[in-house]
């Protein structure tokens, strides 16, 4: 697994708009104080030219031009990080024109991004063998002041935290709007896991995931490389993070029935479950915590639900391709990086 380079003062941050782009409010405010704060901590910032375009279909432009920019900066060597303005609705539409040998061929830069980004954070480590990070998107980095969870994830690129635990509050509802661009997470909810089975454990392997609206996409495409993903790697065992956007609790079960039946999780040592959108739905006596334990359970091996993971805030970031050790202690989880391969 290519590990790369973290990021050193006065370094250049890339920003792509691979989905959508910052071109409105509250996302456009958002992006543009990101710029300042990280300006302030020494970074020079690289803007890439679908950041502020709405073009596009459920992106930021044309599939083709949203390609080409993805291309263009991981080409660039003066860009040493990259971070996606947004998710989005149609971001594997980019992908016929991203050119995945030219990615793995350039020297590795951390990527990050979630959601509709999970057809790039995910294919750079099952395709390009790069890690990347499923992590806040840029406008996030402007908020005042940044959660924690901001700050983690940018200590995590600089390599100055690689241990990342879990948040003790979570937002349920959000303040940030148009006319409160700025607003940081409205944390109220205390963070309550949900473990199958309800005991404390120790999980080691890689780390794997995304969005599951997207994953479940991208299986039985030419860009489905999982399996030969998970056989090079299986002698350390895959740890599945996954969480859900607009999926209900029956598209969950769908889609985890699909990538089971479509052979991912094997070699599996542990699935690490985000808060879905749908949190607390129930359709037809089946819950969220149904919707995923009654397809999971046979594999024998721990579930933690509820987790800081996706797009109920905050995050923890969650890294591609690395190797990883999950605790669970209680109410508490944590994950500690291993980034010592090149």
């Amino acid at each position: 697994m290519r590990i790369p380079e973290f990021l050193q003062e006065k370094d250049c941050l890339g920003f792509i708009a691979p989905s959508y782009g910052c071109n409105i409010e509250p996302y456009r405010s958002g992006f543009i104080n990101a710029q300042k704060k990280f300006s302030q901590m020494g970074f020079a910032c690289d803007i890439g030219p679908n950041c502020y375009e709405g073009k596009g279909i459920g992106i930021s432009n044309t599939p083709q031009k949203c390609g080409e920019e993805v291309n263009q900066y991981f080409s660039k060597k003066e860009v040493s990080a990259i971070i996606s303005c947004g998710g989005g609705e149609l971001m594997c539409e980019i992908l016929d024109d991203i050119d995945f040998d030219l990615l793995a061929a350039q020297k590795p830069k951390w990527y990050m991004g979630f959601s509709d980004n999970t057809n790039l954070t995910y294919l750079l480590a099952t395709i390009c063998d790069t890690a990347s990070v499923y992590g806040p998107c840029a406008a996030a980095f402007g908020m005042e002041p940044w959660h924690e969870s901001l700050s983690d994830a940018m200590l995590l690129l600089q390599g100055k935290k690689t241990t990342i635990t879990g948040y003790p509050l979570w937002e349920k509802e959000s303040k940030k709007d148009e006319e409160h661009p700025l607003e940081p997470y409205n944390v109220t909810e205390q963070r309550r896991m949900k473990r199958y089975p309800d005991e404390d454990s120790v999980i080691t392997g890689r780390l794997l995931g995304g969005c599951l609206d997207c994953l479940g996409r991208l299986v039985g495409t030419k860009y489905d490389q999982t399996r030969q993903f998970i056989e090079k790697y299986q002698n350390d065992g895959i740890i599945w993070y996954l969480e859900a956007c607009d999926l209900n609790v029956m598209d969950i079960r769908r889609a985890l029935w699909q990538l089971d039946h479509a052979g991912w999780f094997q070699y599996t040592k542990g699935f690490l479950i985000g808060r879905p959108l749908c949190f607390g739905e129930e359709m037809f006596g089946l819950n969220h915590y149904q919707a995923v334990a009654d397809v999971l359970a046979k594999y024998q091996v721990p579930i933690l639900m509820d987790l800081d993971i996706g797009h109920i805030p905050p995050m923890m970031p969650m890294v591609n391709g690395a190797l990883a050790t999950v605790t669970a202690n209680g109410n508490d989880i944590m994950i500690a990086y291993d980034f010592s391969e090149k």
